[in-house]
């Protein structure tokens, strides 16, 4: 692609999206697409980044799901921003946005959708505090793929356990494209970036990083041979005290099976994964931990 400053292509309507879509699918464009639910931050620009250097066109949604939260409140205070989210994404030289409304996505209504469940990873840790949310993430994640067609598809490794999910779905249904993982881009104290954050007063956004910070404990005391079961009560405990409302603390292979020691790990790596409540706000980060060699 040349260096001369682009427009971005904005369209909320199915047909336009296909129109412009089929034209550089006609010339043979690898297209990356980037699904999102709006109120972008650096994280969401990484995507961008890395899809811009494997693909030809970068395709952007952004949609904020009502099928995935199980929480009516959660919904209604997800944070918007369009006019900076558009911003960003044009100056970051993206080629289309596509903006569909929930009539566009779910005509009938999401109640009447036709879901789409990947068994075993929606079930556990995200799945079983929050019912039904993985379905909605599954169902419009095929949809938008469908109507997209990319290449490639990118995610962040923040979310671990939907990124899981969404490679089992690829992987099921023989969806001809690829999932590219993205690692978690943190702030400088360590929080790993989300739109949540927003959401954050003052004094929880300083208590925040203790997230992180709980992660990065139990990884060297794991990796020192220690056992999670006790390893993971401290652990909960100082985040309560802090002020976390704890939901779960979890050392998994990589495939989201539970482990009691980093030694049971099947591969290489395991992975930490953390979700809490701090000031209302519900917040969770993951550790990728390399068995000690």
């Amino acid at each position: 692609m040349s260096d001369f400053h682009k427009v971005m292509h904005v369209v909320s309507r199915i047909d336009m999206l296909r129109s412009q879509l089929s034209q550089w699918r006609e010339q043979g464009e690898r297209i990356g697409f980037v699904p999102t639910m709006g109120y972008l931050h650096d994280g969401h620009l990484a995507l961008v980044r890395q899809a811009q250097q494997q693909c030809d066109r970068v395709v952007v949604s952004i949609f904020v799901n009502p099928l995935q939260f199980n929480q009516p409140g959660d919904l209604a205070a997800y944070p918007e921003d369009l006019q900076h989210d558009q911003q960003q994404l044009s100056a970051a030289g993206v080629d289309l946005l596509f903006l569909p409304d929930e009539q566009t996505i779910y005509p009938d209504g999401p109640q009447q959708m036709t879901r789409v469940c990947v068994p075993g990873v929606s079930e556990t840790l995200e799945g079983a505090c929050r019912p039904g949310h993985f379905d909605g993430v599954a169902t419009v994640v095929t949809k938008l793929f469908n109507l997209v067609q990319p290449t490639r598809a990118y995610f962040g490794e923040k979310d671990f356990q939907q990124l899981l999910l969404v490679k089992q779905m690829v992987h099921d249904l023989n969806l001809p494209l690829e999932i590219v993982a993205v690692a978690t881009q943190r702030e400088a104290d360590g929080l790993a970036m989300s739109s949540r954050n927003a959401r954050l007063d003052h004094e929880s956004r300083k208590l925040a990083p203790q997230l992180y910070q709980s992660l990065c404990w139990l990884q060297e005391a794991l990796q020192q041979g220690q056992d999670f079961t006790a390893l993971r009560a401290a652990a909960e405990q100082r985040l309560q005290q802090a002020g976390f409302e704890v939901e779960y603390i979890a050392l998994c292979d990589q495939q989201l099976q539970p482990l009691k020691r980093l030694s049971e790990a099947p591969s290489r790596q395991a992975v930490l994964l953390v979700a809490a409540r701090l000031g209302g706000v519900r917040l969770i980060d993951n550790l990728r931990i390399d068995k000690p060699a």
